[in-house]
């Protein structure tokens, strides 16, 4: 091939499927592949994940969230801990479920924690839709969601970050289409392509992406023609936009980032568990020797971190990347230590 390419896959179940499927070892050693900002857990800032334990310890509602939120450690605990001393932590698998949960307890308030890119934004607005229907006055949403495009732009502008081209997300892009990615070869001189899981999937965008790099023509390209469309899921698009706003948000690793968390706008103010509970969320500062931020902005891989393995595993991690099952850390754990 000549060149060299170093491609950065925005996914974390584009991660796990890289090692899952042992595609490293089917490439030439021109094409390197990093991990990016693409585990919505492992985004989250060490704050949020305080808030929520704060809302069951504290304020004793009833969280309602997805199970790979229970390790994650915050300044002093997890959700997990928080629950084995008493706190109501339910695990949910849709938002809907915690829709139920408030109505079958109506002398209690339920908190639906809010977790994910634009992939489960409109399931989340389909909740706070249905919680106002049924007029449930005791649910609340605790705002997490989180926008891929602002965090690519904030990512690539980075001096010190250097790629070739972008794996583009294939669930994101099937509710936001290909169009808002077009800052990336138009601001950053970079192609990018939206690509499907399976390893075929995979391997045919890094091909299209090498391709698009010797051709020297950068742009956007679907690989996953089979679900996404330039414009997206019109419904979906529309579902967020009726109940949410973008505001500026920190994540892990990236910082503040501008109109990239969603949070209820409009008539489904009322449903922000923030204002509601009056919950703090000042930034706190990252455990000890942990490099999860450097690990999610693709500056270190996770065997580079002084805890790998060392101290920090699944069942004792010290960060979310080891936590969730889309984290790199996890994913280098599970599969393989290799670079």
């Amino acid at each position: 091939m000549g060149e060299t390419y170093t491609l950065m896959e925005v996914c974390g179940t584009h991660t796990v499927n890289i090692f899952r499927f042992g595609l490293r070892s089917l490439l030439p050693p021109e094409v390197r592949l990093l991990s990016g900002p693409g585990c919505p857990v492992c985004v989250m800032p060490q704050e949020e994940i305080d808030a929520l334990i704060e809302l069951v310890e504290v304020h004793r509602v009833i969280l309602c969230v997805f199970g790979d939120l229970l390790k994650v450690p915050g300044t002093r605990s997890s959700l997990r801990e928080a629950r084995a001393r008493g706190g109501e932590v339910r695990v949910v698998y849709s938002p809907l479920d915690a829709v139920r949960v408030a109505e079958e307890n109506p002398d209690r308030r339920v908190v639906l924690a809010g977790v994910g890119f634009e992939t489960t934004a409109p399931a989340h607005a389909v909740a706070l839709i249905e919680a106002r229907k049924r007029r449930l006055g005791n649910f609340r949403f605790f705002p997490a969601l989180r926008l891929m495009p602002p965090a690519l732009r904030a990512l690539l502008s980075d001096p010190d970050l250097r790629v070739h081209g972008l794996i583009l997300p294939g669930h994101v892009s099937t509710v936001i289409g290909s169009k808002p990615y077009e800052f990336i070869p138009r601001q950053f001189g970079i192609p990018g392509v939206i690509t499907g899981f399976e390893p075929r999937d995979i391997l045919e965008g890094i091909a299209l992406l090498v391709r698009i790099l010797r051709e020297g023509l950068p742009r956007i390209e679907i690989q996953y023609t089979r679900a996404v469309r330039p414009e997206g899921n019109p419904w979906g698009r529309r579902m967020m936009s009726e109940v949410f706003r973008p505001v500026s948000g920190r994540w892990r690793g990236l910082g503040e980032i501008p109109e990239s968390k969603l949070v209820p706008s409009g008539e489904f103010e009322e449903y922000d568990a923030v204002r509601e509970f009056g919950l703090s969320l000042t930034p706190s500062p990252e455990p000890a020797g942990c490099r999860c931020g450097e690990v999610l902005k693709g500056k270190v891989l996770p065997p580079d971190c002084p805890l790998f393995v060392r101290v920090c595993t699944p069942d004792t991690p010290h960060g979310p990347c080891m936590v969730s099952n889309e984290g790199s850390c996890a994913a280098y754990f599970r599969f393989g230590h290799e670079k």
